[in-house]
């Protein structure tokens, strides 16, 4: 029996690392062969400047120590840390443990950001995040694009992709996907992510506001965390567009019905510490067309006219001339609907990453 500790955040809050733990540890207790533990590192507060260091994370990262000794009781301890110099220091006390005690270390990053802050970093600091990475046994990265994010701690051989998911009760059935796609008569616009500046939320709703302004025709709902700094200005703009939902945070039943009434999602993301945003897959999977940037690791899961368009970075002039296009092409966009979930159901179930996980688990 292999027994595994996942060290990382766990709902709640909801974020695609999170998730992503919660989807691991919930299902490799399913295969045969191994038991799961974990210490659970999520923050209890949303914060916008997720890599900084703060008195009040640091006393929080600070207790989470105390529960290093179940790192004696594990075969393999699964990591997955933050970007900054902070978010990997801040697991200094588990990787050290784990190649005292000669733990196999695998480390997951969900980001595109660890290699420009290696390169970033100067003197001591550079020596000590080089040094906390290179102890890991197995690299994982979310797509090709990203393992030069772990090629300068670790050999390439052992770095391993391994692809983001989408969770099975948001798969809709091919009747439901049949019927949503024959009923696109306006976009009907959907933000799921947290509403920070970088994941594109303010230029999505200049975006709205252009079009409301203009009379075309939508309907646009916004879920996600709001953070503290950004409440004044994003309440601003809900407050001033008529056609324009705020959703709160959804989760379960309550997402795949916002997803599966939409048919245009958008998430014109710049964030600098982005990988593969799973809400892009979860968009797919419930049939929508979809609108990003070439950003990250997105082009390793989207591509442009086949899943949805590009639009620029912080542009909202970009995001309304595509739902314009969007709105006078009914029949392209019916056909990239079809692709996506077809596309989804075929690459990003959750049997496929478990499976894959577990490949990489026992090479």
């Amino acid at each position: 029996m292999k027994k595994i500790l996942i060290i990382g955040p766990i709902p709640e809050p909801t974020t695609g690392v999170s998730l992503a733990n919660k989807v691991v540890a919930d299902n490799l207790i399913e295969h045969d062969g191994f038991s799961v533990d974990t210490i659970n590192t999520s923050y209890n507060k949303f914060d916008e400047n997720l890599g900084a260091f703060s008195l009040s994370k640091f006393l929080f990262y600070l207790k989470l120590n105390f529960f290093a000794y179940k790192i004696f009781k594990a075969n393999i301890i699964y990591i997955t840390p933050g970007q900054t110099f902070f978010g990997v220091v801040k697991y200094t006390l588990f990787i050290a443990l784990s190649k005292l005690a000669g733990k196999e270390l695998i480390t997951h990053i969900h980001g595109n950001y660890v290699g420009k802050e290696y390169g970033l970093l100067k003197g001591l600091k550079k020596q000590i995040f080089k040094i906390l990475l290179s102890k890991t046994s197995k690299g994982i990265v979310l797509s090709e694009s990203l393992t030069g994010n772990m090629s300068p701690f670790i050999p390439k051989d052992n770095i391993f992709v391994l692809y983001n998911f989408v969770e099975n009760y948001l798969f809709p059935t091919s009747n439901e996907v049949k019927e949503k796609v024959q009923s696109f008569k306006k976009p009907k616009i959907v933000f799921l992510s947290n509403l920070m500046e970088e994941k594109g939320i303010f230029a999505l709703l200049e975006a709205l506001k252009i079009l409301e302004n203009e009379g075309v025709d939508y309907e646009a709902k916004i879920a996600g965390h709001i953070d503290a700094s950004n409440k004044d200005k994003v309440t601003a703009y809900f407050d001033d567009l008529k056609h324009t939902t705020y959703c709160g945070v959804v989760r379960g039943q309550e997402k795949k019905d916002l997803l599966i009434w939409a048919n245009t999602f958008i998430l014109p993301t710049w964030y600098t510490m982005e990988g593969q945003p799973i809400s892009i897959l979860e968009a797919m999977a419930t049939a929508n067309v979809v609108l990003t940037t070439n950003h990250a690791g997105i082009p390793d899961i989207f591509k442009a006219s086949i899943n949805g368009f590009y639009v620029n970075k912080n542009d909202p002039n970009s995001i309304v001339n595509m739902v314009k296009t969007l709105s006078d092409n009914h029949e392209s966009s019916n056909k990239i609907q079809e692709h996506n979930f077809n596309e989804a159901k075929e690459k990003y179930k959750v049997k496929s990453f478990i499976d894959n996980a577990v490949s990489i688990f026992r090479a």
